[in-house]
């Protein structure tokens, strides 16, 4: 028997690239929003066929609101349509986004090692630049945010 073939896309969102860095975060990103806003765009660029033979294993697999890393899940035949359908995303919401492929996988376990990397060094520069306006339960929600990644499975 042959299980499903997927990739694996860790991507870095980047939200309001133009906005000042000092000014609060217009939107959180979540599995959600995220998952709707890339449908929404293979809707758009691909029709309903190009949406209905992409749906089938795509998943948004886990989202980190503090680093904004996200992983997502496409199958083996898709994932070109849905890399592409990611970059034409222009919008969260009434947020101006893009996206950032920071790795790409055909397994979980090399993905959740990318994964783990990027969000730790992306949350150690969080820290520094945040220093002491750092909210008491960041530190909290990165830890348990680490173990979800550690955790992740097909």
């Amino acid at each position: 028997m042959v299980g499903f073939k997927n990739r694996y896309m860790v991507m870095e969102v980047f939200l309001d690239p133009d906005k000042d860095l000092a000014a609060p975060e217009p939107i959180t990103i979540t599995q959600f929003n995220l998952s709707k806003a890339i449908k929404d765009s293979i809707l758009l660029n691909f029709g309903e066929c190009g949406l209905a033979s992409s749906v089938n294993s795509f998943q948004v697999k886990y989202v980190n609101r503090i680093t904004k890393l996200c992983i997502i899940r496409a199958s083996r035949e898709e994932y070109r349509k849905v890399w592409a359908a990611i970059t034409m995303v222009r919008s969260i919401g009434n947020c101006p986004v893009t996206f950032n492929l920071l790795d790409l996988s055909g397994n979980i376990e090399a993905c959740k090692a990318a994964a783990l990397k990027c969000d730790q060094l992306k949350f150690e520069h969080y820290k520094l630049v945040a220093g002491s306006q750092l909210a008491d339960g960041e530190d909290q929600h990165m830890q348990n945010c680490l173990e979800k990644i550690k955790v992740l499975e097909h």
